[in-house]
């Protein structure tokens, strides 16, 4: 069954499919589903990718049904909506948990989801289900080894360069005020929110993301960071 949904999902246009059993993390009303099926696009995240993650969801949702399986759905961070059932359950879940618990990747030292393949370029959402998976290999600790590009460039400093284990989820990886003092001084001055540097620099995934035509070569990142 797991190999089904995964091929069925890549055969759609995903470009990773992960299965993570997340029994121990989930609490309150989503304790019951245990296994989480994380699904990932290598695209600029904009709404034709917030529609196509949507759609992978949906195609899992309905594959689990069928099976008999119950299943819930979680929309990407970047399309939250308030008032909702499931925006109740937004500070239970985490969708970069699922993703490293599944196998897809690390967490970087500039605190994003890095795919070996596709380094810090993936959109993700998850489906949370009670069907019994078998569980991918889960990710145990960070291959950034000595890598600091991101740190080094970073223009708000936010980036501390400590590195994520699966044994130490929760150490200070980017200094969040510094961050998003930075994004919003970046707003008021040229309309963007995001910087994207530390997307940018990232060395992972330069070669076959899908994306690579959208992000900076290595000469313009560096041009831009200074």
């Amino acid at each position: 069954m797991k190999n089904l949904l995964r091929n069925e999902l890549l055969g759609h246009g995903a470009d990773v499919v992960g299965f993570a059993c997340l029994k121990g993390y989930m609490s309150g009303e989503i304790a019951h589903l245990e296994q989480a099926v994380s699904i990932g696009v290598a695209r600029k995240l904009n709404e034709d990718t917030l529609s196509l993650l949507m759609k992978f969801q949906k195609r899992a949702v309905r594959f689990l049904k069928a099976q008999g399986y119950r299943s819930l759905a979680i929309p990407p961070d970047s399309d939250r909506k308030k008032g909702t059932f499931v925006s109740k359950l937004y500070p239970l879940f985490n969708h970069k948990m699922a993703a490293t618990s599944a196998g897809l990747g690390w967490i970087g030292k500039n605190g994003l989801l890095i795919s070996p393949d596709y380094g810090p370029r993936l959109s993700l959402v998850t489906v949370l289900t009670d069907a019994p998976f078998e569980q991918d290999d889960p990710t145990e600790h960070s291959l950034c080894g000595s890598c600091s590009l991101c740190a080094a460039y970073c223009p708000s400093k936010a980036i501390t360069g400590a590195e994520w284990s699966r044994s130490f989820p929760f150490v200070e990886l980017v200094r969040l005020d510094a961050c998003r003092s930075h994004k919003k001084a970046k707003r008021a001055t040229d309309g963007k929110p995001n910087c994207g540097l530390c997307i940018n620099i990232c060395p992972y995934g330069r070669e076959k993301s899908s994306m690579k035509q959208e992000y900076l070569n290595p000469e313009q990142t560096q041009n831009a960071a200074v």
